[in-house]
């Protein structure tokens, strides 16, 4: 019990390390303060939105859920977005370390049934 819940926070950090890893890149991308303003703030929004209407909540507090295929689809893009800005911005190492502890995250929900 203390594992799954452990798993569950696990997600909850790793969404939010998402967020951080889009803001980042958005900051780092270009040296035109605008820009980085825009993808700074602009790409945490955005993908605020897209996890908002599909995936909040395991889908439970989706506007739009998503279950099945869509719902694992969703999920591999949004954090394998997490993961691509963070290469994007030049940190190979941490990008890697992201993307293998959702995968081993994921593995482990599927197997206590926690999606």
């Amino acid at each position: 019990m203390l594992a799954k819940n452990a798993n569950a926070v696990l997600m909850f950090f790793l969404e939010l390390g998402v967020l951080a890893s889009v803001g980042y890149w958005g900051f780092t991308v270009s040296s035109m303060w605008v820009i980085k303003l825009l993808a700074g703030l602009g790409g945490p929004a955005l993908f605020i939105a897209v996890w908002a209407l599909f995936g909040a909540g395991g889908g439970a507090n989706a506007t739009f859920p998503l279950t099945g295929l869509a719902r694992a689809a969703l999920e591999i893009l949004w954090f394998g977005g997490g993961a691509a800005a963070l290469y994007a911005s030049g940190l190979v190492t941490p990008a890697a370390i992201f993307f293998a502890i959702f995968v081993i995250n994921a593995v482990l929900r599927i197997i206590w049934k926690q999606v």
